[in-house]
């Protein structure tokens, strides 16, 4: 299927026209993006704290295709496709420890934690040797190209993405001096299933333009202190405030921040002094997405159990601000007058046109 993208290629003037409404909602381009975006880069997949143990496993989906994570003998985490080679069965049907062996339930086909194939029971009849032509070594799972940066577990499906040197390599500009290597998850916020098009929650977070408006209870962060950041496909906002002793800030957002993204879909906030916020968004259709945030602290810090659940709370609310907007946003798109995309600030919003292009890039280019 193709796509036209002519009036946001041709845009009047210095006020450039955001993507066409079919972006956001057409079942044609949600695969198109399966086959491009989520299937040709590096993607964010989960977090390698929750398979801490060998033997760990959490099926997702990228791509729109059914992958495991697994975490080996070795204490690497590996990345397979979700299929038995036998008779393409789902393997993994929720996260678990499966000890040292992954067993297909249906005819009992036995792989070991690096993939490999072991054991095809009565696959040649009563006989233990393999039938003639087939060879274990040869059948063991597909592997997906998978590499972890810290906690950040980032798969790329068709194995043809940049370095992940390369990948990484702005957002590790972005964040500096900054310790990541020293700081660990303290709570996961479940936000459920968002009502939008996951590209919605992205353009959301990369602009400061709405934080004023939208967040006016829960943050004091004003636009005078924001600065778009554009550094190759490491797009987002900074915001650089003087400390304010009087904000409560278990209730209210009010110290310097950064909110960075790595195209597609890995999405960082890093809170002064040492509060770090990791999104995974994962698409479960054209207009709908399934949010998480994991909350990050310094190892040294000795934060409190009710100091944990402050934050949790202010996120959950925080988020449910953006979801409000983000979910209206996705009804707009349902109208003609969305049919020209709408207009992008020339000063605000060039974070959210990069995005937008690399997205048409993306999806036009073989």
């Amino acid at each position: 299927m193709s796509f036209s993208f002519e009036l946001f290629h041709n845009p009047s003037g210095n006020i450039k026209h955001g993507l066409p409404a079919y972006a956001y909602t057409d079942e044609g381009f949600h695969r198109t993006e399966n086959q491009t975006i989520f299937a040709q880069n590096w993607i964010f997949a989960g977090f390698a704290h929750q398979i801490e143990n060998a033997g760990d496993v959490i099926p997702i989906t990228v791509a729109g295709k059914p992958i495991f994570l697994v975490r080996n003998e070795k204490n690497q985490v590996l990345a397979f496709h979700n299929v038995c080679r036998h008779r393409c069965l789902k393997l993994v049907d929720q996260p678990r420890n499966c000890g040292s062996t992954i067993r297909c339930p249906y005819h009992s086909w036995i792989y070991g934690l690096n993939g490999e194939l072991r054991v095809t029971p009565f696959f040649s009849g009563l006989q233990r040797e393999a039938p003639e032509g087939f060879s274990l070594e040869e059948n063991g799972l597909v592997p997906v190209a998978c590499e972890v940066w810290h906690d950040w577990i980032f798969l790329n499906v068709d194995g043809k993405a940049k370095p992940f040197d390369q990948f990484i390599f702005p957002l590790k500009q972005q964040v500096g001096k900054l310790p990541l290597a020293d700081v660990r998850p303290v709570a996961t916020v479940d936000m459920g299933v968002v009502k939008c098009n996951w590209k919605l929650l992205m353009e959301n977070f990369i602009e400061p333009y709405h934080v004023q408006f939208v967040h006016k209870t829960t943050t004091q962060q004003p636009l005078c202190d924001h600065r778009v950041i554009i550094d190759q496909h490491c797009l987002g906002s900074a915001c650089d405030i003087e400390d304010k002793p009087s904000v409560d800030k278990s209730t209210t957002l009010a110290v310097t921040s950064k909110y960075l993204t790595l195209f597609p879909n890995f999405v960082m906030g890093t809170y002064a002094p040492d509060q770090i916020g990791i999104h995974l968004n994962i698409p479960m259709g054209v207009s709908e997405t399934r949010q998480f945030r994991v909350i990050y602290v310094h190892k040294d810090n000795s934060i409190t159990q009710t100091q944990i659940e402050q934050l949790k709370t202010l996120w959950y609310d925080v988020h449910k601000e953006d979801h409000e907007i983000c979910e209206r946003l996705q009804v707009g798109r349902q109208s003609e007058v969305a049919d020209s995309g709408g207009y992008l600030s020339p000063h605000w919003e060039t974070s959210v046109r990069r995005f937008q292009e690399m997205v048409v890039h993306s999806t036009t280019v073989a």
